[in-house]
């Protein structure tokens, strides 16, 4: 994705990796018909006519905000040195802080931290490993954690790869003194409409929180995993196999496409390939597409 700039606003990615999961195991209730309909308009190697024959490619990135002389980031994928339950991601070793610096910043660079939600691939650079101990990455950040999800995951049973992630990427961070809880609706720089803001967009996660942001130019909507991949906006129902509650993360996605559909504002996904970015569209009464903004 080359950088997006939006009035006061300039938006890059900061990828780390990609990883290919079979479709019908992402999204077990997806069709012939509806990769038909996708492939009108989205082209990827991965795909195939047949979902049992479909891989699904997702990305792995950050977004850095610059705005107002301030640097924003918003998730923080997996981290190097971590070990996890999921081999793909375990011990690894990705160019994350290179690529940091190829946008021109180094981690001291970057003020305020927001991670969408507390999944272990939006919270892995929180930290990196120091002397044998867990530090900041950005020991200058204010880090923002949503309150909910917070709450859920410091509390509740959960699988070994989120409690693996809690522990080496969300804990330390509030052992420095660099974490902040947030609601919904917060505020995270300047005012609602000219600033950045927050909104609740729960299901994937109970607290998943989407990063608004306006500053004099289009909405730029940071939608974390209301959606995983295009094939998601020709079927807003379908669940992904990792939403912690699958038909309010249905409920909330159709309502956040169909709320920007056609809109002035574009969308930074959290795992579109490519790209990235792009805007919502509707075609008469037809159904909805994305239209990626370097095509």
């Amino acid at each position: 994705m080359r950088p997006v700039t939006l009035g006061r606003l300039s938006v890059a990615r900061i990828y780390e990796g990609d990883a290919l999961i079979p479709l019908l195991v992402a999204l077990p209730s997806i069709t012939t018909g509806d990769l038909a309909q996708l492939k009108s308009w989205y082209w990827d190697p991965d795909l195939a006519d047949s979902p049992g024959a479909a891989g699904m490619r997702i990305s792995v990135h950050s977004f850095v905000l610059r705005i107002d002389g301030r640097h924003i980031l918003i998730d923080t994928c997996c981290g190097n040195d971590k070990q996890r339950s999921l081999p793909p991601v375990n011990m690894q070793h990705w160019p994350y802080l290179e690529n940091l610096a190829q946008a021109g910043l180094r981690p001291e660079d970057i003020d305020l931290v927001m991670c969408t939600h507390l999944h272990f691939d939006h919270v892995g650079w929180n930290t990196r490993l120091q002397d044998g101990s867990w530090v900041p990455t950005f020991p200058k950040a204010r880090y923002l954690f949503g309150r909910r999800d917070f709450e859920f995951f410091s509390t509740q049973r959960h699988e070994a790869l989120h409690r693996e992630a809690f522990a080496d990427s969300v804990a330390p961070i509030l052992d420095a003194g660099l974490a902040d809880l947030v609601d919904a609706d917060s505020r995270v720089h300047r005012e609602i409409g000219d600033g950045v803001w927050l909104t609740d967009v729960n299901g994937h996660s109970p607290g998943n929180l989407c990063v608004l942001a306006e500053c004099g130019g289009s909405r730029a909507v940071f939608s974390g995993d209301c959606f995983h991949h295009p094939v998601q906006i020709v079927r807003p129902d379908a669940a992904f196999f990792a939403d912690e509650n699958p038909s309010q993360a249905s409920v909330t996605r159709r309502r956040l496409l169909e709320q920007y559909a056609n809109a002035d504002a574009v969308f930074f996904p959290a795992h579109f390939m490519g790209a990235t970015a792009g805007r919502v569209e509707r075609l008469g009464s037809g159904p909805l597409r994305f239209r990626f903004l370097e095509s």
